[in-house]
């Protein structure tokens, strides 16, 4: 599935950046060596951000 229909990310791109160490949107899209455009894709970004972040917590316990 496509998370950044503007430059083609997808969902397993931006998923394989934050298991690089991506923290936040611009990260991701320099891992996936591109720029924002629409910003659409931000927010659905940061929740996939989030929800890593909450495995990892609950993985730490």
């Amino acid at each position: 599935m496509y998370v950044c229909n503007c430059n083609g990310i997808r969902e397993r791109e931006v998923r394989a950046a934050i298991e690089a160490g991506a923290s936040r949107p611009a990260q991701i899209f320099r891992a996936c060596g591109s720029q924002p455009q629409c910003a659409r894709c931000v927010c659905d970004m940061r929740q996939m951000l989030d929800e890593s972040q909450e495995v990892l917590k609950y993985a730490a316990e």
